[in-house]
């Protein structure tokens, strides 16, 4: 990957969530793909998110639920906002919980992790899927650009299964239970730095990354700011 002329420019960006557990996997994704060199900049979404717009993910995909969230966040800051729509998809389960994972059932992490194993029981077939889609969005007046078009977007799959327990500390969601392909722990065993190599969302934000001499194009074109 080439990195773009140090002409002093950065792009700054907001990330549209908050979720603490993806806002660090985001930081720590900007430092490994080298996002910094390539001119590119996060900005702190924790101290922004408790003034964030509060977006209905009415959308029937992740793109389409992505793109809501980053088009809200982008007009409502006024900058180009980042956003991640993710779900597991459980084959014996017909694809579910899907976009819907985060709601599969009401309460925290746990509970939601304990809904999964209830709804499994002893399937023999426990093959599922992470999938992230990542939006970037620009705020709607440039060029008249908004939802559904004028964005960037990069969706990406982690395949495994589900474990039969919940095992591990780190991570967040269903991590606990998710064991990837080629290992025999859970995400939430196998910590950050395996996580930030081979997931969904890694994977997808590698594909972000791909694009970046495009996205800094179209954002000098629009008329983003930039800062300097």
């Amino acid at each position: 990957m080439t990195a773009f002329p140090d002409d002093g420019q950065v792009f700054s960006l907001v990330l549209a969530s908050g979720n603490r557990g993806k806002q660090a996997e985001f930081v720590g994704l900007f430092q490994d793909l080298g996002l910094s060199s390539l001119g590119f900049a996060l900005a702190g979404a924790q101290c922004m998110a408790a003034a964030a717009p509060d977006v209905e993910e009415s959308g029937q995909s992740y793109e389409e639920n992505a793109a809501l969230k980053a088009q809200a966040w982008a007009d409502h800051f006024g900058m180009p906002a980042l956003a991640d729509d993710s779900g597991l998809e459980v084959r014996s389960l017909g694809g579910r919980p899907g976009i819907f994972s985060a709601r599969a059932a009401a309460g925290s992490d746990r509970d939601r992790v304990k809904w999964l194993l209830g709804e499994l029981g002893d399937a023999p077939d426990r093959r599922a899927c992470f999938v992230a889609c990542l939006v970037l969005a620009f705020p709607a007046g440039r060029e008249g650009r908004a939802f559904p078009s004028g964005y960037f977007a990069s969706e990406a799959r982690c395949f495994g299964s589900i474990a039969r327990h919940a095992s591990g500390a780190d991570g967040f969601g269903y991590d606990p239970l998710f064991v990837p392909d080629g290992y025999e722990n859970t995400f939430a065993e196998l910590g950050s730095g395996i996580k930030s190599k081979i997931s969904h969302r890694a994977r997808a934000m590698a594909g972000m990354a791909l694009l970046c001499a495009s996205i800094k194009k179209y954002w000098l074109r629009t008329g983003a700011s930039v800062i300097r």
